[in-house]
C-alpha cells in the first residue's frame, strides 16, 4: 500500500511540476493535483523561482471569439479532440501533450502563444459543460472555437474571412499563414 501512495505523490508532483513549467496558474494547480497549497506554493517556487502570480482566473467565453485567440484556441482544441479519440490520454495528461503540441505548431514560426495553458485548461472546461463546440468552416473545411448551440449553418472561419483589421501586423500576418496551413493539412 505504502509504494502506490509514494508513486500517487510522485506522480501529483510530476503533473504539477509539467504544469508550472508550462506556466499553469495556482489555481489550475490544486484543481488538477490533490497537493495541498502549501506544497504546491513550494513546489512553484522551486521550479520557477518567483512567488506564483495572484489574481483572478480569465473566465469568459468571450475571450475565445476573438479573431486571433478564437484560431489559436481552435487549434489547441483540434490537437485536443484528436489526442482524446486516438490515443489512451484523458484529463490533465491530455491538456498537458495537447499544449505542448500547440505549442511546438506556434514556436515553429518563432512567435510567441496567443493561448495560455490556463486559458486552454478553462476551454477544455468550457468545451466538457457544452458552452463551447467546434464548428465546421463552410469554405476551408476547418473546425473552429464558437459558442454552443448558436445556429453556424453558414459559418466562415476567421483565416477564410479575417475581420478589416486582422492581420495588419507581420506578426499576425505570419501566425495567419502558419495556422491557415495548419488547417488545410
Amino acid at each position: 500500500m505504502r509504494n502506490k501512495s509514494v508513486v500517487t505523490e510522485a506522480y501529483q508532483i510530476q503533473i504539477a511540476v509539467d504544469l508550472i513549467k508550462l506556466g499553469a496558474r495556482l489555481q489550475l494547480l490544486q484543481e488538477e493535483t490533490v497537493l495541498s497549497r502549501e506544497r504546491l506554493l513550494k513546489l512553484y517556487k522551486e521550479v520557477k523561482g518567483v512567488s506564483p502570480s495572484k489574481g483572478m482566473l480569465p473566465y469568459s467565453t468571450d475571450w475565445f471569439m476573438s479573431w486571433s485567440p478564437n484560431i489559436h484556441s481552435s487549434l489547441f482544441m483540434d490537437i485536443h479532440q484528436f489526442l482524446l479519440r486516438h490515443t489512451s490520454l484523458t484529463g490533465v495528461e491530455a491538456l498537458i501533450k495537447s499544449y505542448l503540441l500547440y505549442l511546438e505548431q506556434i514556436n515553429v514560426s518563432g512567435d510567441e502563444p496567443v493561448l495560455s495553458v490556463t486559458r486552454a485548461w478553462f476551454l477544455v472546461r468550457f468545451f466538457d459543460a457544452q458552452m463551447l463546440q467546434l464548428t465546421g468552416c463552410t469554405e476551408c473545411g476547418g473546425h473552429f472555437i464558437a459558442h454552443a448551440n448558436g445556429l453556424y449553418s453558414d459559418y466562415v472561419c476567421g483565416i477564410c474571412r479575417p475581420p478589416s483589421r486582422a492581420g495588419k501586423t507581420k506578426r499576425n500576418a505570419a501566425i495567419s499563414s502558419l495556422l491557415a496551413l495548419s488547417v488545410a493539412n
